[in-house]
């Protein structure tokens, strides 16, 4: 593997994989809130007597909140740093909790709901971008996808929380399941200050001695360090042979005038990476993990399961398999590379959403007649469904949208993918319940097939290999593939003239 100047670099550093371990604990708190939310709602409805719309709204409306997050927390991390913003994003779950935990009623619980879902737009952007940005081009598929083990962490988290706490009284379980985020909430907020500061951003405010000594510390070598430091510079617009230790950038360095550049006036490479952080993010959840992840005791129920403990047994088994096969990716996100992953990964999950349609539309059909058969290959299927999404499209997203942007871009540009991802999320949890009474449970799954084949042909034709590549490498990527599709289009039609937009 290569990264700037052809020096070649090996194992891990430790420093910066102790770095993206304690930045990713915000992912673990934002998985907790998601996992644990999928039992919670069971009881909030028993205790609020609410119906399905208002569990919907309660269920989605954390990511319509995130959204306003997401697309705050690029331009706050480029004003205050990476740091500090996951701090900030620390302290805002930590009111959230407290606001649900103490909720008197639905609409004070829908309130901290909102102000967790901020929180969750911060998380969302700052830790894989932080990672991305802390670790070298052959170990940043591993550490730029440790935000995503740790939600995976964080939901296997919520499902044990909702088993444990469930037999607690109606009125003090499902508060005592939210409250307990407010403990790694709190500990994060003071926590990551004992980090450094990302180099790249330190560089992007003329602070070369300060981003040298933290490269020295998250790289291998001091030669290591040095063509980092040169590549980063010369991203940034300032002479790689400049040794000041602190220089004033001619252009903002604040994020101001970065929405311009993003999406009135891109670049073509720029355009094409908008369009690959687009479509990356959509696809993550409009092939249907969410309803799997925020709905799976109802999927369970609806299969056959019987108990509320069975019921919440089984739902652990989803984020059991969601962990392992993350944690598993990563060895694998650096060798096989991102688009391989992706391909492999979206294949798996075509043929297991087309069978846990079937074996769903199988028990509908029934007419309460239990189909043992049906009842186990909608389990087995919704697992299998869970670990293809994990080994590649639920890691490479955060790596692939995190590492693709230009510097001066990378932190607003990364928020806007998750925007993305964030009303792409929101639409599925506030629409399933809704969906299954308009076109069956079985009809929904495969609908989520449907979306599976479409998220295929698209990563297939628009995203290019970034294994290896340096950050400051990204858009060369973009510019030599773009380069690349033309030609073959030219050499298909015959026609030198012909343009791929």
């Amino acid at each position: 593997m290569e990264e700037g100047k052809g020096i070649q670099y090996g194992k891990i550093n430790k420093y910066s994989c102790a770095c993206s371990i304690v930045a990713s604990m915000i992912s673990i708190i934002f998985g907790y809130e998601t996992g644990v939310t999928s039992g919670a709602i069971l009881f909030i409805k028993d205790y609020f007597k609410i119906n399905d719309v208002k569990v919907q709204v309660f269920a989605g409306i954390i990511n319509f909140c995130a959204l306003v997050g997401a697309l705050t927390a690029g331009r706050i991390s480029d004003y205050i740093g990476r740091r500090y913003t996951i701090s900030l994003a620390s302290i805002i779950f930590l009111l959230g909790s407290l606001l649900m935990g103490f909720a008197p009623s639905y609409a004070v619980l829908l309130i901290g709901r909102c102000v967790a879902g901020i929180g969750v737009g911060f998380a969302l952007v700052i830790a894989p971008v932080y990672s991305a940005e802390i670790a070298a081009a052959n170990t940043r598929g591993i550490l730029a996808s440790l935000p995503e083990i740790g939600i995976s962490l964080g939901i296997l988290s919520g499902y044990i929380s909702n088993y444990i706490f469930s037999k607690l009284p109606l009125h003090i379980g499902w508060r005592v399941m939210f409250l307990i985020a407010t403990i790694p909430s709190l500990g994060l907020a003071f926590g990551i200050l004992g980090m450094p500061e990302s180099p790249r951003w330190l560089v992007m405010q003329g602070h070369l001695r300060d981003a040298k000594h933290v490269l020295l510390k998250v790289s291998n070598t001091k030669e290591e360090a040095q063509s980092r430091l040169q590549d980063i510079k010369v991203a940034a617009g300032i002479d790689p042979n400049c040794n000041d230790d602190f220089v004033t950038l001619k252009q903002n360095t604040r994020g101001q005038g970065v929405w311009k550049e993003l999406l009135l006036r891109p670049t073509p490479s720029v355009r094409w990476v908008l369009l690959a952080a687009f479509g990356i993010h959509f696809f993550e959840h409009a092939t249907g993990i969410e309803a799997v992840v925020l709905y799976g005791p109802r999927i369970f129920k609806q299969a056959g399961v019987t108990t509320k403990d069975k019921i919440l047994l089984t739902n652990i088994g989803v984020g059991v398999t969601k962990t392992i096969f993350i944690c598993a990716s990563t060895f694998f996100i650096d060798k096989a590379g991102r688009r391989k992953l992706l391909l492999t990964s979206v294949t798996g999950m075509i043929f297991a959403l087309s069978g846990l349609g079937f074996a769903l539309t199988i028990v509908e059909q029934s007419h309460d007649q239990r189909v043992v058969w049906a009842l186990w290959l909608s389990i087995a299927t919704c697992y299998i469904y869970v670990m293809f999404f994990s080994i590649g499209l639920a890691p490479v997203t955060w790596v692939y949208s995190s590492e693709i942007f230009p510097l001066k871009l990378r932190a607003q540009g990364a928020s806007i993918g998750v925007a993305v991802n964030r009303a792409t999320n929101a639409t599925v949890s506030m629409t399933f319940l809704s969906l299954v009474k308009a076109m069956t449970i079985g009809g929904v799954f495969f609908m989520f097939a449907g979306m599976s084949v479409l998220a295929w042909i698209f990563f297939f034709f628009f995203l290019p290999e970034t294994k290896g590549k340096s950050l400051e490498e990204m858009e060369q990527v973009f510019t030599r593939a773009k380069k690349s599709r033309n030609v073959d289009v030219e050499l298909q039609t015959g026609n030198k003239g012909v343009q791929v937009p």
